[in-house]
C-alpha cells in the first residue's frame, strides 16, 4: 500500500526504540534523507540497529570532536587528580610531619572516596543522568580541592583529599559512557580509543604544573600562623580546571541514548537535530527523523507504576526516593544475575588486579626517585636495589633533624623522570585508537598487562635511577593503555540502562584494591618491598588471563 502512494515521493524511515516509523517525504525534501533509506525496508529485521541508524544519520563532525574534547578533558583532569598527591608526599612532609605510614594513609584516603563514590555516582547517572551527574562531580571535585589547598592540618587536608577521590571518581567513571553513546558504531571504538592520548596528556601535564610551582621559592605566612606555600599553590592550580571543565558541560546536551531509555523521546529527538545542525552546520528541522517513541524495559520499576520519567524522581520526596531506590536495586540484581553475571564478574576481577598495580605504584614512583635521589647523594656512584635504597634512606633520615630533613627541597630531576614517563606512553596513545580495529581491544588488554606484570618483576633488580626510569616508562604505558582498553570494552558489553553502573561496580573494586595496594606499599615499603612487588606482579597476570575470557567489541551497535 506504501509503494503504492509513493509515485513522486520517496520514503523515509526513521528508527528509534523498538519501532520503526514510516514518513513520505515530498520531493523537496528528499535531497535531505540519509542515501541508506534507499535500501527500503530490507534492514528492519535488526531492529537492534534501530537507533544506531538514527543516529548514523546525524553525521560525523563538528559536534562529536567537541563532545571528544570536552570528556578527553574530564580524562585528563581525573589524571591529574588522581595522582597529584604523588608530588604532595616530598613536599608536605615538613608541614604535616608525615612519616612513611601516614604517607600511606594520605595515598589511601582519596582510594578510599573513589571506593565509596564510585557505585554512588554510577546509580546516579544511570537513574538521573550522565551529564548532571558529571557537572555535580566535576564542581565538587574542584570546590574540595581549593578548600584542600588551603588546609592547615593532616587530619583536614586527608579528609579533603578523600571528598576529592568521591567526586573525581564519578567524572571517570561516566565520561566513558556519556561519550560512546553519542558515537555511530563505526567510529564508537575509536572514539573512545582517543581517550588513552588525554590520560597521557594528564600524566605529562601535571609534573609540568609541578616543576614550575613547587620549586618556587614562595611562601606566605600570616600573623595566625596560618601557611600557604608553594606546594598549596600547586593543590589549588590542579583545582581550578575541574570548575572550568564543568560549567563548560552546562553547553553539552543529555545522552539521547539514555534520555530514549528513560522514555524521553522527544528529549532525545531534539538531541539529535542539535548534533545534525551542529554536524552539517544546517537547519535541524531538516533532520529527517521525524518521531521518536518510548522503548521500554520491563526491567524498570518507574516504567512500571508511573509514566514519568525516572529523571523526574526527586530524592527529596520521599515516595519518589523510594521508587529511584527500587530502582538502582533492580538494576544492581540484574547486573548480578545471567545474562550479565559473567562480564560483571570478569570485569571487576581485572579492574581490581590492574588497578591495584597502577595506582599504587604510580603514586609511589616519584617518592622511589626521591629516594633513590637521596641515596645517591648519601652514597656516591653506589648501586643498590629499590628496596635496599628505601631501607638506607629511612634510616639516615632518623638520624637528621627536623629542621634540617625539611629543608630538603625535590630535586629537579624526580620532575623530570616523572615526566619522561609521561612521555613514553605517547607512542601506545596513538598506536592503541590507529590500531584497535585491525588488532582488537582484547589483544591490547591481553598484551599490555602480560608485559606490565614482568616489567614489575623487573622493578625488584633496578639498581640505579635510570633503570628505575625504564621499567617505570613502559610499566606506566602499558597499565594506562590497559585501563582505557577496559573502560572502552565495557561500553560494549553493558546495556544502556546499567552501562554506567556496571563501570561503577566494576571501579568500586578497582579502587578498593588501590586502596589497600597504598596501605600495604606505605607500611611495608621501609619494612620488606619485595612482598608488595610479587603481590602486584601476580595481580596483573591474573588480569592479563582473564581478559581472554571477554568477548570481542566495538562491531555492533550499543543495546
Amino acid at each position: 500500500m506504501i509503494r503504492s502512494e509513493q509515485k513522486n515521493v520517496k520514503s523515509a524511515v526513521a528508527w528509534a526504540g523498538s519501532d520503526i516509523i514510516i514518513k513520505i517525504c515530498t520531493p523537496f525534501e528528499q535531497e535531505n534523507v540519509p542515501e541508506f533509506v534507499d535500501d527500503g525496508l530490507d534492514f528492519i529485521e535488526g531492529q537492534g540497529e534501530d537507533f544506531e541508524r538514527a543516529l548514523e544519520s546525524t553525521g560525523f563532525g563538528r559536534f562529536h570532536f567537541s563532545l571528544l574534547a570536552v570528556c578527553g578533558l574530564i580524562y585528563l583532569n581525573t589524571a591529574v587528580g588522581i595522582t597529584i598527591i604523588s608530588f604532595v608526599l616530598p613536599s608536605a612532609t615538613c608541614d604535616f610531619q608525615m612519616s612513611s605510614s601516614d604517607k600511606g594513609w594520605l595515598t589511601a584516603a582519596p582510594m578510599l572516596g573513589m571506593v565509596i563514590g564510585s557505585y554512588f555516582w554510577g546509580c546516579l547517572a544511570d537513574t538521573k543522568g550522565r551529564k548532571t551527574v558529571l557537572i555535580g562531580a566535576l564542581l565538587m571535585d574542584g570546590i574540595c580541592g581549593l578548600l584542600s589547598s588551603i588546609s592547615q592540618v593532616y587530619w583536614l587536608f586527608m579528609f579533603l583529599r578523600f571528598l576529592n577521590g568521591f567526586a573525581i571518581t564519578g567524572a571517570m567513571g561516566i565520561c566513558f559512557p556519556y561519550l560512546g553513546e553519542f558515537q555511530p558504531g563505526k567510529y564508537r571504538e575509536t572514539i573512545l580509543c582517543w581517550m588513552e592520548l588525554f590520560w597521557t596528556l594528564g600524566v605529562i601535564v601535571l609534573p609540568g604544573i609541578a616543576w614550575i610551582i613547587i620549586p618556587m621559592e614562595f611562601e606566605y605566612i600570616s600573623d595566625n600562623n596560618f601557611k600557604f606555600a608553594s606546594w598549596n599553590l600547586f593543590v589549588a592550580a590542579c583545582a581550578i580546571p575541574s570548575i572550568f571543565i564543568g560549567l563548560w558541560l552546562f553547553f553539552f546536551p543529555e545522552s539521547p541514548k539514555f534520555l530514549l531509555e528513560c522514555g524521553e523521546a522527544d528529549a532525545a529527538l531534539d538531541v539529535l537535530r542539535d548534533m545534525y545542525s551542529s554536524n552539517y552546520n544546517d537547519d535541524g528541522a531538516n533532520f529527517p527523523v521525524r518521531s521518536l517513541r518510548e522503548k521500554v524495559r520491563t526491567l524498570s520499576v518507574v516504567s512500571q507504576q508511573s509514566t514519568r520519567s525516572i529523571r523526574s524522581l526527586r530524592i527529596r520526596k520521599p515516595k519518589e526516593l523510594k521508587l529511584l531506590l527500587r530502582e538502582i536495586w533492580e538494576q544492581t540484581k540484574a547486573l548480578c544475575k545471567p545474562p550479565h553475571l559473567r562480564y560483571t564478574a570478569i570485569t571487576c576481577a581485572i579492574q581490581f588486579g590492574l588497578t591495584t598495580s597502577y595506582y599504587t605504584l604510580m603514586i609511589w614512583f616519584p617518592e622511589l626517585f626521591y629516594r633513590f635521589e637521596e641515596f645517591e647523594s648519601i652514597n656516591p656512584n653506589q648501586k643498590a636495589r629499590v628496596c635496599q635504597v628505601s631501607s638506607v634512606v629511612v634510616s639516615s633520615n632518623s638520624t637528621i633533624g627536623a629542621a634540617e630533613f625539611c629543608g630538603e627541597p625535590i630535586a629537579d630531576s624526580v620532575f623530570l623522570h616523572t615526566l619522561i614517563i609521561g612521555l613514553a606512553c605517547i607512542p601506545t596513545s596513538f598506536w592503541l585508537p590507529l590500531c584497535v580495529h585491525r588488532l582488537g581491544a582484547k589483544f591490547f588488554l591481553v598484551f599490555s598487562l602480560l608485559v606490565a606484570g614482568s616489567v614489575t618483576i623487573g622493578l625488584y633488580f633496578v639498581d640505579s635511577t635510570n633503570s628505575n626510569l625504564a621499567l617505570s616508562c613502559i610499566f606506566e604505558a602499558l597499565t594506562s593503555l590497559g585501563i582505557s582498553t577496559v573502560y572502552c570494552v565495557m561500553v560494549d558489553l553493558f546495556p544502556t540502562n546499567l552501562r554506567v553502573m556496571a563501570a561503577a561496580l566494576s571501579l568500586t573494586f578497582g579502587r578498593g584494591g588501590a586502596l589497600l595496594g597504598n596501605l600495604l606499599f606505605g607500611f611495608l615499603i621501609d619494612l620488606n618491598c619485595v612482598v608488595p612487588i610479587v603481590i602486584f606482579a601476580v595481580m596483573l597476570f591474573g588480569s592479563g588471563l582473564l581478559c581472554l575470557l571477554l568477548p570481542n567489541t566495538g562491531e555492533g551497535a550499543l543495546d
